[in-house]
């Protein structure tokens, strides 16, 4: 079916990838015809923003640059859609750290467990963004590899959901828990106790249903919007890891744009950091309300400082791990996101 897949959509890349000589009143580039796959469904997250991105575009080119948003699973599993945006048979995918990290290793950095601080993670990734030197060294990673990151976005924290509760590690031990496809992330959690399953998006929740795995990991809205919570009784936050989505171009393709188009469509990925994370941390707060409306017997936990030090002791022993499984530069990498929160910490004055 992947083969299939790629093969219908090659046959069309060129007339929707090519570019027609047009005039217009301030896009002065040529006519751009382009597909996003996003890996979420109607109305979550990635899918909305790459549609307002694709409203932007078209809007600032008068109508020049037209970019077809594609939901999650009309073109394909999440790892098929990475694999399209790398063949550049699809000219954008909306992605994160894990699902993207077959291609880019490096990008798995930002699965590390215990990086960010519980508040202000927009603020803190739009000041990584402006001023630090992780972007630029994952950007290079990324090129490396026939892509380009515009941005990361914060799309709120991770959720564990169980059908018993989560208090430490002792209680994940030997837990089937589903996670995204990253090899980290696979350590990440069994250096919890936990037994990770690493699976697709559209198979979790029958995977819930009958039994084959114990729990997942997702953030709220997800939780919500593909009905993951009616299989489980407990939805615990770790403060361990909040989900990053990357929007990311095909280099090709990004090669062949006007220097201004390149400029506009990183100028609306980065300025949307702060927007969108206030946009998410509302739809999720919606969506906890509805779960709770719609399942009364679902229990929501914030584990206490106390609970969270033997975690978070685990995770840092996986950081090592990283360095050693997440390609050239891990180390340089690793080093700079450390020093770009520390430093974004300081400037908004987390934790003082």
């Amino acid at each position: 079916m992947k083969k299939k897949i790629i093969s219908t959509l090659l046959a069309g890349a060129v007339s929707l990838g090519g570019l027609l000589s047009v005039s217009a009143s301030e896009y002065t580039g040529d006519r751009v015809k382009a597909r996003l796959a996003s890996e979420e469904i109607e109305g979550d997250f990635m899918t909305v923003w790459a549609e307002r991105f694709a409203d932007h575009m078209n809007e600032w080119s008068d109508g020049k640059i037209e970019i077809e948003v594609y939901p999650y699973g009309t073109l394909g599993t999440t790892g098929d859609i990475n694999e399209l945006a790398q063949l550049g048979v699809v000219e954008f995918v909306f992605s994160d750290y894990a699902w993207i990290s077959a291609f880019v290793p490096q990008a798995q950095v930002l699965a590390l467990n215990y990086l960010f601080p519980r508040e202000q993670v927009p603020q803190v990734l739009d000041h990584m963004i402006q001023n630090g030197d992780f972007f630029p060294l994952l950007q290079k990673h990324f090129r490396d590899n026939g892509l380009l990151p515009m941005s990361v976005l914060y799309e709120g924290w991770q959720w564990v959901t169980t059908n018993d509760p989560v208090t430490s590690p002792d209680s994940l031990r030997g837990q089937k828990l589903r996670v995204m496809s990253s090899k980290l992330l696979v350590e990440d959690y069994k250096a919890y106790g936990a037994t990770p399953t690493p699976m697709s998006y559209g198979e979790v929740y029958g995977a819930l249903q009958t039994g084959l795995i114990d729990g997942q990991v997702n953030p709220l809205f997800a939780i919500y919007s593909m009905k993951f919570f009616e299989n489980q009784e407990y939805i615990t936050q770790m403060w361990n890891e909040p989900f990053l989505g990357i929007p990311t171009v095909n280099l090709d393709f990004y090669n062949n744009l006007t220097p201004d188009a390149q400029q506009e469509m990183h100028n609306f990925w980065q300025n949307a950091i702060i927007p969108a994370g206030e946009w998410i941390d509302e739809r999720n707060a919606s969506d906890m309300e509805k779960m709770m409306d719609e399942k009364p017997s679902l229990e929501f936990t914030y584990l206490t400082d106390e609970q969270i030090q033997p975690f978070e002791e685990r995770a840092k022993q996986v950081y090592p791990t990283f360095v050693e499984i997440g390609g050239n530069g891990s180390q340089e990498i690793l080093d700079a996101v450390l020093a770009d929160i520390a430093a974004a910490e300081k400037a908004l004055g987390i934790g003082q």
